[in-house]
């Protein structure tokens, strides 16, 4: 996938009737399914059984097996509710007769009501002074182990610029904050809340392991450690445009018993907070 028309044709699930709905895969440079793909195409299905004067406002998912990159993904809807503003809907993903992912998802009707919103640092590294992961692979790649070479090599619909950029030769603990830039690649400017918020879950499972993994970075990494997403949740806020950079802004309170976590948000560059999520994750050292 090269951009936004590529990802969102991914996305874009196909009818199998009685709410029954079936999608392909496109690697991210892992053997299995990308986590963030299951999410995003589960809300497509789960969007298809919702009236249009209603959104999604949550989610809470679990990753219950790896995927199979090679065999379509079937997704059906379950109606839990449709209350007065409020609907409820259940996806169940399945491969070969075998659950492997399960979502929660909630969608509100919009609403007038109080306001506030966490602060955003106005003093953060901008885009422009950051390398990106293509600048990485240009100007590192005969340097960097084939493993990540190898990951930066894949084509993706979106632009990374870490404001850390670690050295992978010289790796060392870090504090468990996770800070990247991100921007969509291709056309963004018709884009409906809808498949914005699906775009958004696809992404928002990219970087969110990295906050606690990074405390322990001196020693272990993704070659020396067997990791997965185990859950996945969001909340979305506002509405919000792909046409500049945004802020995606993860923190790790805690790693423990091979399991880590991490939670964070989401902002616009001018500092509009449109999501929040929380992740933990398999972290388990192999011997």
């Amino acid at each position: 996938m090269k951009n936004s028309n590529d990802l969102i044709a991914l996305l874009n699930l196909k009818d199998l009737g009685n709410q029954n709905y079936s999608g392909n895969s496109y690697t991210i440079g892992s053997p299995h399914v990308f986590g963030g793909q299951v999410v995003a195409q589960a809300i497509n299905a789960a969007y298809r059984t919702i009236i249009k004067t209603r959104f999604l406002h949550s989610l809470h998912s679990y990753f219950l097996e790896a995927g199979d990159l090679s065999k379509p993904i079937n997704y059906h809807v379950a109606n839990v509710r449709d209350g007065g503003s409020f609907s409820t809907r259940r996806v169940t993903a399945s491969q070969n007769g075998k659950t492997i992912f399960i979502l929660a998802a909630s969608f509100h009707q919009k609403e007038d009501g109080f306001e506030h919103q966490t602060t955003f640092n106005p003093d953060i590294k901008q885009p422009e002074e950051l390398f990106s992961w293509d600048d990485m692979l240009q100007q590192m790649g005969a340097f960097l182990p084939t493993s990540i070479k190898s990951f930066l090599s894949i084509d993706r619909p979106i632009e990374f610029k870490p404001i850390r950029m670690p050295n992978p030769l010289q790796p060392e603990n870090l504090p468990p904050i996770e800070q990247v830039w991100f921007r969509l690649k291709g056309d963004k400017q018709q884009l409906d809340y809808r498949t914005k918020q699906q775009i958004l879950s696809y992404i928002s499972d990219y970087n969110v392991l990295n906050a606690a993994f990074n405390p322990n970075a001196s020693k272990y990494n993704f070659n020396n450690t067997q990791t997965a997403s185990l859950d996945h949740s969001m909340w979305f806020f506002r509405d919000f445009n792909f046409d500049d950079w945004m802020l995606f802004s993860a923190e790790s309170p805690n790693t423990y018993g091979a399991r880590g976590l991490a939670k964070g948000n989401i902002f616009t560059r001018n500092g509009k907070l449109i999501a929040s999520f929380a992740q933990e994750g398999l972290l388990r050292p192999k011997n």
